[in-house]
C-alpha cells in the first residue's frame, strides 16, 4: 500500500530506525545545513529537526539519503526490479491473436488506473491563506555563507514540486527546481533553459501572457521522486508517480491558480510569473560543489499559501558530494536502465558515479559486436534525453563490474591508446557546468576502454587475462576451511 503522505513516510523512517528527531533549537540560517552535511557524509540517518528557530514547522532533511531509505521511499527491495517493471509495462507490443489479445488486459487495465484524479478536497488545504499570504511562516533554510550574495539572504526552497501547465495544449509539467526568497510575497524561479517549467514560461512569454504556478512542498515519497525523473517533455510525471504508488495520485483544484497539486501535499504555494519580469537569482552552492552565478530568472508572486494543520517542511541540500540528491540519481540510473535498453540494447550496465555528480561521467559496459561498437554507444548516450548533459563517456566490456570503480580503472589504463580510442565531441551540457567554454555547450570526451578487434589496430596483440583454472579454484575451495584464513 502506498504511503498516504509525508507523515506516514516519516513513520516507517521511524519505525525502520532510519529517522533521529532533534529537540534542541536549530537554526535554519546555515546550522541545520551543517548538521545535515555532517550526517550525510558518513551515510547517516534522516533527521527531523523539532525545534527550529524562530519556526513552529519542523523540519526533515536527507530523507532519502541513502540506497536503503531511497528503496524505503518507493517501497521495493530493488531498484532495478522497478526498472523492469517499467519496461516491461511501456514495452510496445501489438497482439496478432485472441489469446495474445487475453494476455494483454492486464496491462492494458493497469495503464488504465494509473493516471492522476481529481478529487474535491485534500489535507493540503486544510488551512487556506489569500489575504495576506506570505512564506514568512516557513522554515526556509540558508544552505551555505555566500547564498544569496550572504547570511540571511539566500533562503532557499530546495526540494518542491514546481507544476505548471503548457499555456497552449495544457500539458502539466511537475519538477524539482530551487526557489530563492526574496521577501515574503515574491521569489526567485530558478527554471533551466533545459527544463519543463521553462518551457512553459518561454511559451507563455511569447504569447504575453502570464503563467500561473503552484509550488507543492512534502508529498509522499514516490511523488517527490517522480518530479526528478528524466521524463520526455509532455509526459505527465504524475502517471509515473501512480505507477510507483500502485495507485492514482489523487490531486485538488488550487484556490487562486488554474492547477491542480497533489491533495497530501504539505504546503502549497499559489502564484504567477509575468512575462519579461526577471530578477538576480543567485549566486547558490548547487551539486557541482561550487557556488552557481547569479543570474537573472522570473520572478514568482505569491496568491496564496495553503498548507495542513500540522505541516513537516522537507528540505535538501546540494554541495560537495556526496549529498542526498546522489540517491534520486541512483535510483534514475536503476530505474531508466531497462529503458535505455530498448534503444540501445547492447548496453549491458551504466553507473553514474556519485563523484559524477550526474552529468559529468557515464561508464557503460556493452556486448560489444564489431569494430567501432563503441564508438556508436558514445554518440547514442549522447543522444539520450539528460544524458545528452554527460561530457565522459567510458565505455568497457560486458564482463567489467562498471559498479566497481576500481576494476574499471584497471580495465579503461590498460584497454586504451590515448592517441586512438578516443572521441572529442561537442554537445548540450548542464547550465551550472562552470568548466563549459560556452554556457550550455562544451566538450565531449569518449573513452574507448574496450578489447579492440583486429580490425581496430591490426599492430595489436591482446593479451589473455591473468586468470586461476577453475580446477585449482575449486581444489583450494575444499581445503580452505581447513588453512584457517
Amino acid at each position: 500500500m502506498a504511503y498516504r503522505d509525508l507523515h506516514d513516510f516519516v513513520q516507517a523512517l521511524r519505525a525502520k530506525g532510519e529517522l533521529r528527531e532533534i529537540d534542541v533549537e536549530v537554526d535554519p540560517l546555515l546550522e541545520v545545513s551543517e548538521v545535515y552535511n555532517r550526517v550525510v557524509k558518513r551515510d547517516g540517518p534522516a533527521l527531523l529537526f523539532n525545534e527550529v528557530k524562530g519556526h513552529d514547522i519542523p523540519v526533515l532533511i536527507n530523507a532519502f539519503g541513502t540506497r536503503r531509505r531511497m528503496e524505503l521511499a518507493l517501497e521495493t527491495e530493488s531498484l532495478d526490479a522497478i526498472g523492469e517493471e517499467i519496461a516491461l509495462l511501456l514495452k510496445p507490443e501489438i497482439p496478432t491473436s485472441l489469446i495474445e489479445k487475453l494476455k494483454a488486459l492486464p496491462k492494458l487495465k493497469r495503464l488504465s488506473e494509473l493516471p492522476p484524479r481529481v478529487v474535491s478536497s485534500g489535507v493540503c488545504q486544510e488551512v487556506v491563506e489569500i489575504s495576506g499570504a506570505s512564506v514568512a511562516p516557513l522554515p526556509l533554510i540558508q544552505c551555505w555563507p555566500g547564498d544569496g550574495g550572504g547570511v540571511g539572504k539566500g533562503r532557499y526552497i530546495t526540494l518542491s514540486l514546481t507544476f505548471t501547465k503548457h499555456p497552449e495544449h495544457g500539458a502539466r509539467n511537475a519538477g524539482l527546481y530551487r526557489i530563492q526568497k526574496f521577501d515574503d510575497q515574491t521569489l526567485g524561479m530558478h527554471w533551466q533553459q533545459h527544463k519543463g517549467g521553462a518551457q512553459h514560461y518561454r511559451v507563455a512569454e511569447e504569447r504575453g501572457e502570464r503563467l500561473e504556478v503552484a509550488v507543492a512542498i512534502g508529498c509522499d515519497p514516490a511523488t517527490i521522486y517522480a518530479a526528478s525523473a528524466p521524463l520526455p517533455d509532455e509526459v505527465d510525471e504524475m502517471l509515473l508517480a501512480g505507477f510507483l504508488r500502485g495507485e492514482p495520485v489523487e490531486l485538488v483544484k488550487c484556490r487562486t491558480v488554474s492547477l491542480e497539486v497533489p491533495a497530501n501535499a504539505e504546503i502549497v504555494l499559489e502564484g504567477y510569473c509575468e512575462p519579461g519580469e526577471r530578477r538576480l537569482e543567485g549566486p547558490f552552492g548547487d551539486h557541482q560543489g561550487y557556488y552557481s552565478h547569479a543570474e537573472e530568472f522570473p520572478v514568482f508572486h505569491l496568491t496564496a499559501v495553503t498548507r495542513r494543520k500540522n505541516p513537516i517542511y522537507i528540505t535538501t541540500v546540494v554541495g560537495p558530494p556526496p549529498q542526498e540528491d546522489a540517491w534520486l540519481g541512483k535510483a534514475t540510473e536503476r530505474m531508466f536502465l531497462p529503458l535505455i535498453k530498448t534503444t540501445v540494447p547492447e548496453i549491458v550496465d551504466i553507473n553514474l558515479p556519485i563523484e559524477g555528480i550526474f552529468h559529468n561521467f557515464a561508464i557503460v559496459s556493452i556486448d560489444k559486436r564489431y569494430p567501432g561498437h563503441a564508438r556508436k554507444v558514445m554518440h547514442a548516450v549522447w543522444g539520450l534525453g539528460q544524458l545528452m548533459f554527460t561530457k565522459v563517456v567510458v565505455i568497457v566490456d560486458k564482463g567489467v563490474n562498471v559498479q566497481d570503480l576500481s576494476e574499471v580503472m584497471w580495465k579503461v589504463g590498460t584497454h586504451f591508446d590515448p592517441k586512438h580510442d578516443v572521441v572529442l565531441s561537442e554537445g548540450v551540457c548542464d547550465d551550472l557546468d562552470f568548466a563549459a567554454y560556452t554556457p550550455g555547450l562544451s566538450g565531449k570526451l569518449g573513452i574507448d576502454a574496450t578489447r579492440k578487434l583486429p580490425e581496430e589496430g591490426f599492430h595489436r596483440r591482446w593479451p589473455d587475462e591473468c586468470l586461476m583454472s577453475p580446477e585449482i579454484k575449486a581444489r583450494v575451495d575444499a581445503i580452505w576451511e581447513e588453512l584457517g584464513l
